[in-house]
């Protein structure tokens, strides 16, 4: 089966994409239709909510990070077993890392030859909504804007008056959102709290965006706007790390709240290339898992639970015994907190010299990158585009061995022995090499990975 696809954008940051993408995806799964959730760009917060919504994982489709001509691979391969793929786009429709829209939501609906519905939030707005719908559908013919969500409209008479703004550029009316301030899910300095960390108030959340947009969509009239996904090739783990003979290591990869940014594929990769992946919540494990030969420390918000990692003592000291035998340990952005010796004078692994602490600035944007040296998952001179955020700083920034280097900026990470830990996300479809690379040094003995 096929799944046919829809973008949800909009004009700008802050319209109300993800109350409606999410709101949907669980509408429509309400009513017994299989919806696979996406996410347009790096972000790891919103997939969240949308695997609550969907009941399937919430997945990720970066241009930037995995290179344009994965990315319906990648949509396939996420909506296997669907019937309808929603897309959530980012920032506005058209905004993406360059001028020339690279990263965009445009970008991917062009793509995945799907069309877009635009979430415009009215508030303030009347007939000029019909000068703004026709300055999107007109402004790239290659994107085709189907239809509209009026986001917190006002009161009736100001929803009769945006509908016939909308009629005077031929463009349907979805649905009529009504101003809802109980749909606020809480934030913090890097944008939404995670669904993970949320807990009953994130499944209430997914519940209010399911009743809001049940009530005021016409789910089928946007059902009916879907576009099949082109037929092509389907994004397969196994062909992307290759077809080396494989022991089957251990390799826990920390989650929970803590550690709540990765992308699904990471997994997969590992498993396909031979790995036994198991879940490490460093706020319930006093352990790592029996066997564990790599570790994988993602990102997420360690700072809100530092008290509880830093209390957590057999585990940060599995974590460095680990690491002393030069055994493969990934760690991005949180995973590099985790691995210093203290995160805001709080004892954390003490696996890298260095003391980690939350600042006021935030670090955020694409970052092409080049490898310093050999590590666990890169050769030298390898070249990545990753993706940095966060509102944290590590002194010193860099180890003897650096990880990176990059444009304007001075070396960044850690690479020690099995150790690679640095503030660059990376995207693990994007560099399938670096995941065989991991299983390669970490397949028990006797076993090879090529």
């Amino acid at each position: 089966m096929t799944a046919r696809a829809l973008v949800v954008g909009a004009p700008s940051s802050g319209s109300g994409k993800t109350t409606v993408a999410t709101g949907l995806v669980a509408a429509l799964r309400r009513r017994g239709t299989a919806v696979a959730p996406f996410k347009v760009g790096p972000d790891y917060i919103d997939p969240g909510y949308h695997a609550l919504a969907a009941g399937r994982p919430g997945r990720n489709l970066d241009p930037v990070l995995v290179g344009p001509d994965r990315i319906l691979p990648l949509a396939r391969h996420g909506s296997a077993g669907a019937e309808i793929a929603v897309v959530e786009g980012v920032m506005g429709l058209f905004d993406g890392r360059l001028r020339d829209g690279a990263g965009s939501t445009a970008q991917v609906a062009g793509l995945l030859g799907a069309p877009v519905v635009l979430v415009v939030d009215v508030r303030g707005q009347s007939r000029s909504l019909a000068a703004l719908l026709h300055g999107f559908r007109t402004f790239d013919p290659a994107v085709r804007v189907a239809g509209v969500v009026l986001n917190r409209v006002g009161s009736p008479r100001h929803e009769d008056v945006l509908r016939a703004a909308a009629d005077e550029v031929g463009l349907p009316v979805l649905g009529a959102l009504p101003r809802r301030d109980a749909l606020e899910v809480p934030s913090r300095h890097l944008g939404l709290v995670t669904a993970a960390e949320h807990g009953a108030a994130a499944l209430a959340a997914v519940d209010a965006m399911a009743e809001l947009v049940a009530a005021h969509v016409d789910l089928d009239a946007v059902v009916a706007l879907a576009a099949p996904l082109p037929p092509g090739p389907v994004w397969d783990a196994a062909e992307e790390v290759g077809d080396a003979t494989r022991g089957r290591p251990v390799v826990g990869v920390f989650g929970g709240p803590a550690f709540t940014f990765g992308y699904a594929e990471h997994a997969e990769l590992l498993a396909a290339a031979g790995a036994e992946v198991v879940v490490v919540d460093p706020l319930r494990d006093a352990g790592l898992p029996p066997g564990t030969a790599a570790l994988v420390v993602p990102g997420g918000f360690p700072e809100e639970h530092a008290d509880a990692l830093s209390a957590n003592a057999p585990l940060r000291a599995a974590v460095r015994e680990l690491a002393a035998t030069g055994a493969p340990v990934h760690a991005e952005c949180a995973g590099l907190l985790y691995l210093c010796e203290s995160l805001d004078g709080l004892p954390m692994c003490g696996v890298l010299p260095a003391q980690a602490a939350m600042t006021p600035r935030l670090t955020l944007g694409y970052r092409d990158a080049v490898a310093l040296g050999d590590s666990a998952l890169f050769a030298a001179g390898e070249r990545v585009t990753g993706h940095e955020f966060h509102r944290c700083a590590v002194t010193p920034g860099a180890g003897a061995d650096p990880a990176w280097a990059w444009r304007d900026a001075d070396p960044e990470g850690f690479v020690a022995g099995g150790v690679h830990a640095s503030f660059l996300h990376t995207h693990p479809a994007g560099h399938p090499r670096a995941v065989a690379r991991i299983i390669s040094r970490s397949a028990p003995p006797g076993a090879t990975v090529e």
